[in-house]
């Protein structure tokens, strides 16, 4: 089976790849058919997940998995939430987005820094499916003061996992298809999918 990820995010289409590979799913990028950008125009994590399924699925002409995820900051009343790509602006780099998170939490005592990683994976067999699947979970735990570890991608040096005393760029990438809010979604997908709900 092949499916198209609606994204150029090389780091999403890593963990994603992986995951399903064992599946024999293979996950193709966007980019091999097109480089447009759709405007995420949604209002929740969701409603930015099916625009971005739809427009790959046009695109691509194969059935579409997007993703639309982000970190929620408890004392910044959920922010960055959908803005979290471009927390510091349009164009923002990890580095910038971090630093600007950091910034606005600097006075924020250890015990008020709890924040989640929430995601939500749709998927649409065409670009007009009208019964698309969608899931979402999310990751809960904490911003640190400073980055910590080079794994992963965007928030990750600084998201705090008690359990492991580490960050998210901390662990394997192994551990980590287990446990982030983006595999979590991904097994309830393929759950969908594998009891036939996707009909």
């Amino acid at each position: 089976m092949r499916v198209v990820l609606a994204t150029n995010n090389s780091g999403k289409i890593r963990e994603l790849q992986a995951i399903l590979a064992p599946l024999h799913i293979e996950v193709l990028p966007k980019s091999q058919f097109t480089n447009d950008e759709v405007a995420e125009t949604g209002t929740t994590f969701i409603e930015n997940a099916l625009i971005k399924a739809r427009h790959a699925a046009q695109a691509s002409g194969l059935p579409a998995i997007a993703d639309d995820s982000g970190i929620e900051v408890d004392a910044l009343g959920g922010a960055p939430g959908i803005h979290s790509a471009r927390y510091a602006g349009e164009g923002a780099s990890d580095t910038d987005n971090l630093n600007k998170l950091l910034g606005e939490l600097a006075t924020v005592p250890d015990h008020l820094r709890t924040a989640r990683y929430r995601c939500a994976l749709m998927y649409v067999r065409d670009a007009n499916d009208q019964h698309p699947l969608c899931c979402e979970a999310v990751w809960e735990g904490s911003i640190t003061h400073a980055p910590q570890g080079s794994g992963g991608f965007g928030y990750d040096p600084v998201f705090w996992l008690a359990d492991y005393q580490m960050t998210s760029a901390q662990i394997s990438a192994e551990l980590k298809n287990q446990l982030s809010h983006r595999a979590k979604a991904l097994q309830q997908l393929l759950s969908l999918m594998h009891t036939g709900n996707q009909n």
